[in-house]
């Protein structure tokens, strides 16, 4: 990376914004280390380094919070990294329209701090809250276990302001709930993970507080006895916020007792007089299933069940060798996690899996870490890819040692999608400087 190009960064953001050399150290991702990183303090400052980075050939790696960055594929290059968290502003908040405008670089437990002092909420739990930025969260599209009930990232999100790779600043979308018809392009850049453009300010729907927020967390022998019961659950005319299904192991990662079994995490808000009916109805109508235990946690204890829940796939072991994210039909979760644990543990590895029941998306783990054999980590995860594109689904690896990513393919093959997907990357970033090689097929 060449001096003249620090000193143009220099003179955008400051001095003492930008860092190269040895200062790069805590932004290394998947063993490489940026040529610089710079901390722009404004959306303008983030277009002038974005055109200098195109003029330079540089490519951009943005970052929020760092907690999605080992997600996808490695970077096929890393010049510059581009922090986000100078962006840190709520620029508005209309609590009477159930709307907040927020910078890209702020964590999601701040703006929930600003928006609780309202009495109101963005329902979304996303791991590692404290860390996590609003941008980052919606570049990785992540979203926790209310996602059951409250949708996602796409389903909350009524206006974006992006810079795109020549620098222009677009704003799509509005500030309302309720906008006009037509192609919803902020939309295009959730999951992206900063491929398409760079994310620096957003509006989003909010809720107000619930009075009563409880999770029940029910017991059984067998998995596929919870499978039923979270069926029942969803047949029912209970409307829970999240719907947990965990295997022995998960139950022993999150602190609910010894691996055995398996447990379904019923969440329940809103009114205190509905939530205590809820948490009764629960209990009876999963007795005739194979209820063998229930009990309802409430205030410090359930936020660390929510929080350990969130955090499970990087802790579910002492030592994580790999985890993977499936994507399937509801009705096929059970089958799959114990049909994923058989073949973890014919392969002599231990796995631990946790699944947003409801909406079909199952986080699995290998114990192991960095002692693992790791051909026999790529062989599971390899098995289990075949295991979900045969129930009809498809995985993606999250997190593995750059060894393993390169036996087994992040990303399922994208088929005819491929081909739209490389023409909007040709449009929006035809330099292919944004975070190059990120995604599937490499763009």
């Amino acid at each position: 990376m060449p001096a003249a190009f620090h000193d143009e960064l220099r003179r955008i953001v400051g001095p003492a914004h930008v860092l190269t050399g040895i200062e790069c150290g805590p932004y290394v991702i998947e063993g490489r280390t940026p040529g610089a990183v710079v901390a722009p303090g404004s959306k303008e400052d983030v277009a002038a380094v974005l055109v200098a980075a195109g003029e330079a050939g540089v490519p951009v790696t943005p970052w929020g919070g760092g907690t999605a960055m080992a997600v996808g594929s490695p970077p096929s290059r890393l010049g510059l990294v581009l922090l986000l968290g100078r962006l840190n502003r709520l620029v508005e908040h209309e609590p009477g329209d159930l709307t907040a405008t927020v910078e890209a670089g702020m964590t999601v437990q701040t703006l929930q701090e600003a928006l609780g002092r309202r009495g109101q909420w963005l329902s979304l739990d996303p791991p590692h809250a404290a860390k996590a930025t609003i941008g980052g969260t919606l570049s990785a599209n992540v979203a926790g276990p209310r996602r059951h009930l409250y949708g996602g990232c796409r389903d909350l999100l009524i206006g974006l302001t992006v810079v795109t790779a020549d620098g222009a600043i677009v704003k799509g979308g509005g500030k309302v709930v309720k906008n006009v018809a037509g192609y919803d392009l902020p939309k295009l850049f959730i999951g992206a993970f900063g491929t398409l453009g760079v994310i620096v300010e957003a509006t989003l729907k909010l809720r107000p507080r619930p009075d009563a927020d409880r999770v029940v967390v029910a017991r059984f022998e067998r998995l596929k006895d919870a499978g039923v019961a979270a069926r029942t659950v969803m047949a029912s005319d209970l409307l829970p916020s999240a719907l947990e299904l965990l295997d022995g192991e998960a139950i022993r990662a999150l602190g609910l007792g010894g691996a055995e079994g398996a447990a379904l995490l019923v969440g329940v808000d809103g009114m205190a007089d509905q939530v205590d009916w809820q948490c009764r109805e629960i209990e009876r109508l999963l007795e005739p299933v194979g209820l063998r235990e229930a009990r309802v946690l409430d205030g410090a204890e359930r936020d660390r069940l929510w929080q350990a829940r969130g955090t499970m796939g990087r802790e579910a072991f002492a030592e994580t060798a790999a985890t993977m994210r499936w994507v399937l039909l509801p009705s096929q979760v059970a089958d799959c996690m114990e049909q994923g644990a058989a073949v973890a543990q014919r392969a002599g590895l231990r796995a631990a899996t946790a699944a947003h029941a409801g909406v079909g998306i199952v986080e699995a783990a290998l114990g192991g870490g960095e002692h693992a054999d790791l051909e026999r980590v790529a062989a599971v995860l390899g098995e289990w890819r075949t295991l979900v594109r045969g129930a009809g689904g498809h995985a993606v690896v999250q997190r593995a040692p750059l060894a393993v990513k390169e036996r087994v393919p992040v990303w399922d093959e994208a088929g005819p999608a491929l081909r739209i997907m490389e023409r909007i990357k040709a449009q929006l970033d035809p330099r292919g400087v944004l975070n190059p090689g990120r995604v599937a097929g490499g763009l």
